[in-house]
């Protein structure tokens, strides 16, 4: 009649699968392993059965994989002391299953009860949790690819939107002047004011846009050398200084194109933000060997209206020549003829052996203006 026991786990096994979600694998699983446990504990005190019972036997078989698959599961799912408990009490329960057939009796009958136990426990636990190492380390790729997508948003959002938002603020301080002396060419200001204010908005739509996507695929292509002209234009027309742009002829890696676009953007918010007073900027990107030459020039380095370096941000050059030095390229900027500024950026053209320590640079130890007046690095 005892043989009864050995359907108790099996019929178990259904409504727990059910309730796994309510309460976790670690309590299903330690609850299936102290079940096991009374049911062998049961049977040492009503009768072991005999090696006749094979149904008896073929159904305890089916119990141990049960419990070695609520163990390698819980183990793959969480971490921490309730997994711990879980694992030690289904896998303590495997161990004691053959001893529903078997008198203990001596270090010789432990013995086998002990290997019984690790043959089929230590493969399932190493498996358990070998599959959740690999579980973690999927997820640590997916956040980092995630904080990379993120960071390069905030990127396109500090290079592209503000320049558009710099450009604002001087063509209205400009705007206010002009309306008082010439309204005609004030109206003129204030609709470049709002064309600059709607590609910053676009820009804005576009990133929360991303933000809010699971994919990365849908992001539109970056702007590269071809851009810039249109970029050189917008400038000048702001009322800034007078943008010479000098651009290389053939064809240009796109990496390199986004971030020779890149450099000239904040290179130009730059020249607004802390030289107003300068009247040309030269833009100019050559190709000198295997390698694209960029520098960026402005003639005049005025500090902020109100007299003094302006604070806040700082965060423009230095992921721009992080990115660049990825490339296998280096930048530097630093005080140029008196008064000037200069950006120079050298990236090669074969951006495969980019990121190799042959072909990277030594990285300049000049000084740097970061968005913030000057920086000495």
């Amino acid at each position: 009649m005892n043989q009864v026991l050995s359907l108790v786990v099996p019929a178990l096994l259904l409504p727990a699968w059910a309730v796994r979600g309510r309460y976790g694998p670690a309590a299903v699983t330690t609850a299936l392993g102290a079940v096991s446990v009374a049911v062998s504990v049961t049977l040492w005190l009503t009768g072991r059965w005999v090696e006749s019972d094979r149904w008896a036997g073929a159904v305890g078989l089916a119990e141990v994989a049960a419990l070695l698959l609520a163990v390698l599961l819980t183990l793959r799912a969480q971490d921490g002391p309730r997994c711990a408990a879980a694992a030690w009490t289904a896998c303590g329960a495997v161990t004691l299953w053959p001893s529903r057939f078997l008198y203990i009796e001596g270090p010789a009958d432990t013995l086998t009860l002990f290997g019984f136990g690790s043959m089929l426990s230590l493969p399932t636990v190493l498996i358990g949790l070998y599959l959740r190492g690999l579980d973690d380390g999927r997820a640590r790729a997916v956040a980092e690819a995630r904080r990379a997508q993120r960071l390069e948003l905030a990127h396109d959002l500090h290079d592209f939107v503000a320049h558009d938002v710099s450009g604002m603020v001087a063509q209205a301080q400009a705007g206010a002047y002009m309306a008082a002396i010439d309204p005609a060419r004030a109206a003129e200001v204030f609709e470049r004011i709002e064309q600059a204010g709607q590609r910053a908005l676009a820009s804005l739509d576009r990133t929360v846009q991303l933000l809010r996507s699971e994919e990365a695929g849908g992001r539109s292509p970056q702007p590269g050398l071809a851009e810039l002209a249109q970029v050189a234009d917008q400038f000048t027309a702001s009322g800034g200084a007078e943008v010479r742009l000098e651009l290389p002829e053939g064809p240009v890696p796109r990496e390199v194109e986004g971030t020779v676009h890149r450099i000239a953007v904040e290179s130009l918010t730059n020249v607004r933000r802390h030289a107003p007073a300068a009247r040309t900027v030269e833009i100019r990107a050559r190709r000198s060997g295997g390698r694209l030459e960029l520098t960026v020039t402005d003639d005049g380095g005025a500090l902020a209206p109100e007299g003094r370096p302006r604070r806040g941000g700082g965060s423009g050059l230095p992921g721009l020549a992080a990115r660049v030095e990825a490339l296998g390229g280096s930048l530097e900027a630093g005080p140029y003829a008196g008064e000037g500024w200069r950006v120079r950026a050298v990236l090669p053209l074969d951006t495969t052996v980019g990121g190799s320590e042959r072909s990277r640079p030594e990285r300049s130890q000049g000084p740097m203006r970061v968005g913030t007046g000057e920086v000495r690095g």
